[in-house]
């Protein structure tokens, strides 16, 4: 069991009193290693700088607007139709992956049809940059002390300021399964698995993620302003359902094609 260490803070540095977050960075990180991930495999991923810049610009819009949509509308949108102009300040947190997924996969699609590059290609370009992403992003949950894990008598757990009790590392299980070993892996698969039908990491990228979020959703606080749904789930759990089914039904376009 662990104390929160008090050292520890969701500010990285500050420019001329501007605070800059982890949170904030992960998001620049996880952009650049993108764009330099698709700068040297430009050929393989059927693109020219100019198409890159133009998929980095719309892919950028996309997730921000979508994660902060998604958020508005999954998550607390009683809130937030109350207070409409909120919407807009991003800076007080609040955003949503599977948002931000589902303005990728709408980007995505019509960025595969205006430049005539086939779909899987470009989403397996995105499976693989963004557990990095993923990754990152989790553990600046955990610096901000947000999305925590649920209470516990686990010998792994973790006590924040101000409780008497410890929780579960949620964010950090996350950032493991959800970000680091399926980055790993993904790489390695592209890098020694060159035959594999396009689409195949895609599948393979959001199979994980659905089954790894809605079982570690078990250990994570419910969100306090919906509490868990039909007494089950939690809203994290219930929107990993569409990812799974999608990733089951590319897996298998996959394998019916190459036979």
């Amino acid at each position: 069991m662990f104390v929160y260490p008090e050292f520890l803070s969701p500010v990285a540095f500050e420019v001329f009193g501007f605070a800059i977050r982890w949170y904030s960075l992960s998001y620049i990180l996880g952009f650049i290693f993108f764009y330099i991930f698709a700068s040297t495999h430009l050929n393989h991923f059927n693109l020219d700088k100019k198409k890159l810049d133009d998929l980095f610009f719309y892919l950028f819009l996309s997730v921000v607007i979508g994660g902060r949509l998604g958020y508005v509308f999954f998550y607390n949108f009683s809130f937030y139709l109350a207070n409409p102009l909120d919407i807009f300040k991003v800076w007080q947190g609040g955003m949503s992956f599977h948002g931000a997924l589902l303005g990728v996969i709408i980007t995505t699609i019509l960025f595969a049809k205006i430049k005539s590059i086939k779909l899987f290609l470009i989403a397996d370009l995105l499976s693989i940059s963004a557990p990095l992403g993923i990754f990152l992003g989790r553990l600046s949950n955990f610096l901000n002390q947000e999305l925590v894990g649920r209470q516990t008598d686990f010998f792994i757990s973790i006590q924040y300021s101000g409780e008497e009790f410890y929780r579960h590392l949620s964010q950090i299980y996350e950032a493991i399964f959800e970000g680091f070993i399926p980055f790993i892996i993904l790489l390695i698969i592209f890098k020694f698995f060159k035959n594999l039908p396009k689409g195949i990491i895609t599948s393979i990228f959001l199979i994980n993620y659905a089954t790894v979020r809605f079982l570690i959703e078990y250990l994570r606080e419910p969100d306090f302003q919906i509490g868990l749904i039909f007494n089950l789930f939690t809203q994290g759990q219930i929107l990993s359902f569409p990812i799974l089914i999608i990733g089951l039904v590319i897996l298998y376009t996959c394998l019916f094609n190459k036979k």
